[in-house]
């Protein structure tokens, strides 16, 4: 637009000049070889304008000459790249799609247009060609190629990352990952990749470093920039409660402010600064992050604050914390272990039931069962709640991929994931759980019918004698198919060889509670038999 502006000023000022000169008449008169011209003044500026002109014109055209050469090799070279890139564009798609022959085939012809050293994708799409066509020693010496060019160096580590991936060899893809970091810190694969190595060496310094880096260059947000921090924070801290309680503290407290809610950096802080005896900070984080969500290992810190407490004592404390969550289940199971322990049978067993009646859980009956054991000591009742226990659903645990521990761990044993573990209920086991009607007092008992002795059945005699006789078998008229006896062991081995052979009949299923018939009496038993079913 610009440029247009400035081309219309240039000929409005041009038409303004010769508009002036037309308006001033006068004569240019030029002597030259003893000759005497003379022109109007017009005249003479358009002669000007047109010799300028032609000089301008005869300039291009031989400068247009002299470059000819270059020009028409211009030409061809450029065409030459754009078939090369046009190629190479196909390539990709192929490579893209899965289509390795057309890869290879689109590799060799863009190779041939274009040199490598000015188009490093060239190389990239000969080792995915490499890859399509199952030549991964191929593929992973064009990655190592990669890696002496600065701007492929990147490429070639992911490259050969993958590849060691794909041969299981963790050390190998960690080393190269490592080295993707530590030039690129915003690689979301190779940070991650790192992550794990440094949790799983427990270098967990250089791990909160890298968090701090992929914060800084915006790779992940701040909400899960805190809570890795508060995660690696709490694993720091649990490595140096022994040796360095102070560093522990500081890490325990900087993973607390982090994330409050987080259980197991609250509790980490509280009990280091019990151990200091600043029992009102601890407890005050204690209880932050039981009305964030309450937690087992929260109530157990928390009542046991103060080792010289009397039990009563740590009842009154289990109903504080009652008194933060009410209408819960963990509350009112952290009130009814305190009152078990306080030797309060009915505030325990209370508790105990409006925990069941909450959330049905294993731990619930589990208890309910130490309290009838301890107030009443009636085995039954004991033996009662605990098959409910054993049908129940399975209480809270730390999982992570499927592996349940009693205790929170900052990675994943499988995996080496951070910040694997979530505290849930493990997948249930097949079979139906407890329902809800089990507990009903006056529940009906069922009852099985025992069956109706037939009116007549197949008897079949042997021979007191011992003869080689076929032994006959008196059969009801009126007797069904279904009615028929089994054939004994003895009547099997008196049947001749030539007569047909009597199938046994099928033994019986025993009832859970059935304990058998002993074989000594069966033996004196007579052998005429009478089938139930």
């Amino acid at each position: 637009m610009i440029r247009i502006l400035l081309f219309l000023v240039v000929v409005f000022a041009l038409g303004l000049g010769f508009a002036w000169l037309a308006d001033r008449p006068g004569e240019m008169v030029v002597t030259f070889s003893g000759y005497q011209y003379q022109v109007s003044l017009m005249v003479a500026a358009v002669a000007v304008v047109a010799v300028v002109a032609a000089v301008m014109i005869a300039w291009w055209l031989l400068k247009a000459l002299w470059n000819s050469p270059y020009t028409i090799s211009r030409y061809f070279r450029v065409r030459r790249r754009d078939r090369g890139y046009q190629a190479l564009s196909t390539g990709m798609i192929a490579a893209g799609a899965g289509d390795g022959a057309l890869a290879r085939k689109k590799t060799k012809e863009a190779a041939k247009l274009i040199r490598s050293d000015q188009e490093p994708l060239i190389q990239l799409l000969e080792a995915q060609a490499s890859l399509l066509e199952g030549d991964h020693e191929g593929a992973r010496e064009k990655f190592e190629t990669m890696l002496d060019d600065p701007e492929m160096r990147l490429l070639g580590l992911r490259g050969l990352y993958l590849e060691a991936e794909r041969l299981g060899d963790r050390n190998a893809a960690r080393h190269y990952a490592g080295r993707a970091a530590a030039m690129a810190p915003q690689l979301a694969w190779a940070a991650e990749s790192t992550l794990e190595d440094l949790t799983g060496r427990g270098d967990w310094d250089g791990a909160l470093k890298l968090v701090e880096a992929q914060k800084s260059t915006r790779q992940i947000e701040r909400d899960a920039a805190n809570r890795r921090r508060a995660v690696l924070l709490t694993a720091k801290a649990q490595a140096l409660i022994d040796s360095d309680p102070n560093a522990a503290k500081t890490a325990a407290l900087e993973a607390n402010r982090l994330r409050p809610d987080f259980a197991p950096a609250a509790g980490i802080a509280a009990k280091l600064l019990f151990r200091q005896n600043d029992v009102r900070k601890g407890a005050k984080i204690l209880e932050t992050a039981w009305k964030a969500e309450p937690h087992p290992e929260i109530a157990a810190l928390y009542t046991h604050a103060r080792p010289g407490d009397a039990v009563l004592d740590r009842l009154n404390r289990a109903k504080k914390l009652q008194e933060m969550k009410k209408n819960h289940a963990d509350s009112s199971l952290a009130v009814a272990r305190a009152a078990l322990d306080a030797q309060d049978f009915s505030t325990a067993r209370k508790e105990a039931e409006a925990a069941i009646r909450m959330d049905r859980r294993e731990g619930a009956y589990l208890l309910l069962a130490d309290i009838e054991e301890a107030e009443t000591g009636d085995q039954g009742k004991v033996r009662q709640l605990l098959s409910k226990a054993v049908r129940a659903p399975r209480d809270p645990a730390w999982v992570a991929d499927g592996v349940v521990s009693e205790r929170w761990a900052p990675v994943s044993p499988i995996t080496g994931k951070l910040d694997a573990f979530e505290w849930r209920a493990p997948m249930e086991r097949l079979g139906q759980l407890i329902d809800s009607h089990e507990d009903a007092p006056d529940a009906a008992v069922p009852t099985i019918a025992a069956p109706t002795k037939p009116e007549k059945e197949n008897v079949i005699e042997l021979n007191p004698a011992g003869s080689a006789e076929r032994p006959t078998a008196v059969a009801a008229s009126e007797t069904d198919e279904d009615d028929v006896a089994p054939v004994t062991a003895t009547a099997s081995a008196a049947v001749p060889p030539d007569g047909d052979a009597a199938e046994p009949a099928e033994e019986m299923a025993r009832l859970p509670d059935d304990p058998g018939v002993d074989p000594d009496d069966e033996e004196q038993k007579s052998p005429r038999k009478f089938r139930l079913f």
